[in-house]
């Protein structure tokens, strides 16, 4: 019997390359979109939020963000999109990343795939993936949101079989599996298992257009029937044994510990899902950008950081649920995956920002005036405050004494690291306010206002670090500065 390592992403890469290139910081692969620009209009479309071409990355900025991701030790670069073959450099580009000694994998809906392309494709070793969905025409379009994207994406099949597909070259078929397709599913498995083709069989997202429609969505427990079931045919069928898990049928995501994505814009981020930028490859290279992120360190150290039901889960070693799927839902990218069968009934330890303070910093009221952590990213966030009437700070007048605007940048930075440790098993942290330094009030605020206080993690020595502070009283900064503070574990 064979464990089931059939599945593209990742596939080639053994545990201990992957447990080398989490403890390095190196990397395996690299998700690189060419262009946000596509002819089809899918309805469960990830990268369909954001419609603004202009500002993408040249071939140039392409080229050299890819050997950057080769001196890292990618051997594979996944081409994702947008429509990577609308892109007027594909060939081009497939020639050179085929020239450096790297694997490619291509996501596409098949535009252009003639049978002269399918063999320019197998030539460059290209493992594709054909993006179907159905075998019902109606549905696929539907899907698609395009006439006729049914005969092109079977066309582009045919062509890629034609010129040696899957024998000389992977061929794979990415499906997201929805309400409207699931009852096939187990058909078109086999359908493509049986002629070699790997089937990518994966549980939606819930960003871009899959956020528009509610229609797509299957309900958990039959997502789980289905995942059960297919493991079971592998077994029976196929000799291949594993485990179910969200979010890949057959197989698992784990590609933060050894791969980070890049948009068309630069924007590096953890994957396609995890929509935190951590960096831009135009401002600093992609090695000092991965290695500075808190983000990335917090993804590699999973088992130390992951947090709720999915830190408890004797499925830990191997899975951490869709991280995408966890910070869409919740806003916290360390959250157990909210859709994930195992936590259906523990949705209540599952934490979700917007979040009251009151959970995150030691503070108690009149004390604390800081009501709510509102986001997360890369070294910042975001608190809310409201200012009320019994609040310690407000003077005879009812306004907010200026002397107590670094305390409010003190408590919003408290909160952020107070909901990092929030239902991870941790004890939490203690931190002090040692120092204030360029603070600059441009304006006021008093009783019933509310107030936006962003911070921001300049510097860390130790224990010791510099935040940047800025609160906003409606879209007008009214104070800014920076304060020094302890910070360290109870």
């Amino acid at each position: 019997m064979e464990s089931c390592r059939s599945r593209m992403y990742g596939a080639e890469f053994s545990p201990e390359d992957i447990a080398e290139a989490a403890g390095s910081g190196r990397l395996l692969s690299v998700e690189v979109e060419f262009s946000r620009r596509c002819n089809f209009n899918c309805i469960y479309c990830y990268a369909k939020d954001d419609l603004n071409y202009e500002g993408e990355m040249t071939a140039d900025e392409i080229r050299d963000v890819i050997l950057q991701a080769k001196d890292l030790g990618a051997r594979k670069i996944i081409i994702l999109g947008g429509e990577p073959m609308i892109y007027p450099h594909i060939l081009e580009m497939l020639a050179f990343i085929k020239a450096e000694g790297l694997h490619i994998e291509l996501f596409t809906n098949g535009t252009g795939i003639d049978a002269g392309t399918a063999r320019i494709l197998r030539g460059h070793g290209v493992a594709v993936v054909l993006k179907m969905n159905t075998f019902d025409e109606n549905m696929q379009d539907m899907l698609s949101g395009k006439k006729g994207a049914y005969f092109q994406i079977h066309e582009a099949f045919c062509n890629l079989k034609a010129a040696g597909y899957p024998s000389e070259a992977p061929l794979g078929i990415s499906t997201i599996i929805c309400n409207q397709n699931i009852d096939e599913l187990e058909r078109m498995w086999e359908w493509l298992k049986d002629q070699g083709v790997t089937p990518y069989f994966e549980m939606i997202t819930p960003q871009g257009n899959a956020k528009k429609n509610d229609l797509l969505y299957v309900d958990t427990e039959r997502v789980h029937a289905f995942f059960r079931r297919i493991a079971e045919i592998d077994r029976l069928k196929y000799g291949r044994h594993w485990e179910p898990q969200p979010p890949l049928v057959g197989g698992e995501c784990l590609r933060h510990q050894f791969s980070c994505a890049i948009n068309a814009y630069g924007d590096v981020q953890p994957c396609v899902g995890v929509t935190i930028p951590v960096g831009n490859i135009r401002q600093r290279k992609l090695a000092d950008i991965l290695l500075d992120s808190e983000v990335i360190q917090d993804l590699k150290n999973y088992k130390q950081t992951i947090k709720g039901p999915c830190s408890e889960c004797s499925s830990l070693d191997r899975c951490y649920g869709c991280r995408g799927a966890a910070f869409q839902l919740t806003g916290d990218y360390l959250a157990s995956d909210p859709l994930c069968w195992r936590n259906q009934d523990k949705q209540d330890d599952i934490f979700r920002l917007p979040i009251d303070a009151s959970q995150l910093v030691p503070h108690k009221p009149p004390m604390r005036i800081v009501n709510k952590l509102l986001r997360v990213g890369e070294r910042e966030s975001t608190a809310e405050v409201v200012i009320a009437k019994d609040t310690i700070f407000v003077s005879e007048e009812g306004r907010l004494e200026e002397a107590y605007y670094p305390e409010l940048i003190s408590q919003a930075i408290a909160a952020h690291n107070g909901f990092k440790n929030l239902g991870n098993g941790k004890n939490g942290s203690k931190g002090f306010l040692l120092g204030v330094k360029n603070l600059e009030i441009m304006g006021s605020a008093g009783v019933g206002d509310t107030l936006s206080v962003y911070t921001y993690k300049v510097a860390k020595y130790g224990e010791f670090g510099v935040i940047k502070g800025e609160i906003f009283k409606g879209k007008d900064m009214i104070a800014t500065g920076e304060i020094k503070v302890w910070h360290g574990e109870k």
